[in-house]
Formats: C-alpha cells, sequence, structure tokens
C-alpha cells in the first residue's frame, strides 16, 4: 500500500511539473502564501528600536524572496543544461536564441515563489510598517501631533508600546503605512502582470512555431521527458541487477521487476559520452565535425514547414 501510495505521489508531481506548468505555478504561489502567512504569525517579530526596523522589515521582505528565486533556479533542469553546455563547450557555440528560450524558462518559473512571497508581504504591510515607521513624518498626519515625536518613538508604533501622549494615535499610523504597502504591492502585480503578457506576446511573435505546433512541441516534449525517466530507471536496474548477481551469483527481484528486465531485449552495456552529452547539453552537434546544427526547436519548426500539406 505505501509503495502504490509513494508511486502515485511521483506519478501526480510528474503530471504537475510536466503537463500543465500553470497548475504547478499555481500551486506554488499558493504554498508561498501559506509559508508567507504562517511566517507573519510564527515568527515574524519586530524590533521596534531605531535602525533596526529597516534591516528587519527589509530583510524580512527580501531575503526569503532571494532564497526561494535561488531554490527555483537550482531545481530547474534546464539550468544544469547550461551548466553542462558550458562545461563541456564553454558556451562558444550557444544559440543565442536558445540561450534566451532557456534563461527565460529558468527565471519565469524561478520567480513565481519570490514575486508571491514578496506581493503578499507588501499587502499584509506589516514586515513595511515595521521597516518604515521610524522614518515616517508626523506632520504628514494633519492635527493628530501637538508634539512631534522623534525616530525613537516613531519606531515603537509597530509593537504599540509608545508613551501616553501618542497612544491614541497608533492605528492611525499602522492605517497610513499599509496604505503606502499596499499601493507598492498592487503596482508591483500590474507591472508584472503587464511584463507578462509583453514577454508572451514577444515569444509569440518571434517563435518559429505556429500555434499548434508549439502545443504539439510541449506535448512532445513532456512525453519524451517521462519516457526517458522510466527507460533510464529501468536501464540502471537492469545493470544492478547484472552488477550484484555477478557478486553474490543471484539476484532478489520480485516477479515484476523479473519479466520487466526480461523484456530488456537489445539493452546498451555502455551509453558513449557522446550521445550523453546530446541530451543533457543546450545544443546538438554533428560528430564529425562538431559543427552546430538546429536544436530541436528550430530543428522541428524546419520539419514542420517542410511537410506541411
Amino acid at each position: 500500500m505505501s509503495a502504490f501510495l509513494s508511486e502515485y505521489i511521483k506519478f501526480i508531481a510528474l503530471y504537475f511539473k510536466s503537463k500543465d506548468v500553470v497548475v504547478f505555478n499555481g500551486l506554488v504561489g499558493l504554498g508561498t502564501m501559506v509559508g508567507q502567512t504562517a511566517y507573519n504569525i510564527l515568527a515574524f517579530q519586530c524590533p521596534c528600536l531605531p535602525k533596526k526596523n529597516y534591516l528587519y522589515g527589509l530583510t524580512a521582505i527580501g531575503v526569503p524572496a532571494l532564497a526561494l528565486f535561488v531554490i527555483g533556479v537550482m531545481l530547474n533542469q534546464n539550468t544544469w543544461d547550461i551548466v553542462s553546455e558550458c562545461r563541456s563547450r564553454r558556451c562558444r557555440k550557444i544559440s543565442l536564441m536558445a540561450a534566451f528560450a532557456l534563461l527565460g524558462s529558468i527565471v519565469g518559473r524561478a520567480v513565481v515563489a519570490p514575486v508571491t512571497w514578496t506581493v503578499i508581504s507588501l499587502l499584509k504591510g506589516e514586515a513595511y510598517v515595521c521597516a518604515f515607521s521610524e522614518f515616517m513624518n508626523p506632520s504628514s498626519l494633519d492635527g493628530f501631533f501637538s508634539t512631534a515625536p522623534g525616530p525613537d518613538i516613531m519606531a515603537r508604533f509597530p509593537c504599540k508600546d509608545v508613551p501616553a501622549p501618542f497612544i491614541n494615535h497608533t492605528a492611525e499610523v499602522e492605517r497610513q503605512l499599509k496604505y503606502e504597502s499596499q499601493l507598492l504591492g498592487w503596482l508591483l502585480v500590474g507591472i508584472i502582470s503587464l511584463a507578462v503578457f509583453v514577454v508572451l506576446c514577444l515569444k509569440n511573435c518571434f517563435s518559429p512555431l505556429g500555434y499548434q505546433q508549439e502545443a504539439y512541441w510541449s506535448q512532445y516534449c513532456s512525453s519524451e521527458q517521462a519516457l526517458f525517466q522510466r527507460t533510464a530507471e529501468v536501464h540502471a536496474k537492469y545493470h544492478a541487477a547484472e552488477n550484484v548477481k555477478s557478486f553474490f551469483g543471484f539476484v532478489a527481484l520480485e516477479s515484476q521487476e523479473k519479466q520487466l528486465l526480461a523484456d530488456c531485449k537489445g539493452i546498451k552495456s555502455v551509453i558513449p559520452r557522446l550521445e550523453w552529452n546530446r541530451v543533457t547539453g543546450v545544443y546538438m552537434y554533428r560528430e564529425t565535425d562538431e559543427t552546430p546544427i538546429y536544436s530541436r526547436l528550430n530543428k522541428w519548426a524546419m520539419y514542420t514547414n517542410e511537410h506541411e500539406c
């Protein structure tokens, strides 16, 4: 039962990752929103001290967003495709279009979580109130202060620990700062939405593929990746079984594994490094003169254009 649940969870994760990028990004954003809310409830504690509020508030907004961005880049397979390409060929023959497409894919998926964290932080406004309370000009609040408080007192407003003459103005100070924070948050949402729309328009304008071709290509890439992973798992298991059998004289396999490995006819014992480079690099190369040919994307566009009815 546990093995079935494990395989089912792996299948669901693979489906969301490779079949529907929008759903996967939505789940990432939802998870980030839950994490940010939990952080505000359980861990966020403004120091309410001059010069420390600013650092603490901006750190609460920026550092988790940066960490989420780095994690997103690390978990993207395209990142390691570029690293492998630069390591093997020092990026001398990478197509500008292929590099731009890969970098766009990496950055586009990696910014979902940090942008969500930043936007939710600004819309809630707690970190912004903590960071900028000491810099707020009391004169902007008409008639609220007969005696203008200094930064030391203004820094204490997020904790509502202020002298008695100013205690009644705590809500107004917080309201003003949250207004600024939420305004920045919605402006950020609008700017990012416009930027995404422009990027998608440019992508469709300059893409060598038509709409139906690109849909087919997405399906092909998903199918190829799934088949490659399953085949690589069986290939690795086959050679692991052969090595264990050569050491012990036998290997303990389940009935399904025996049947699966028995069907592996004509399996390659060793895969040359050049063939690995073809599937791990950004570009495909000829074996003879190392002259770069079309990338898979451009090659498919060329093929479909030549065979249109």
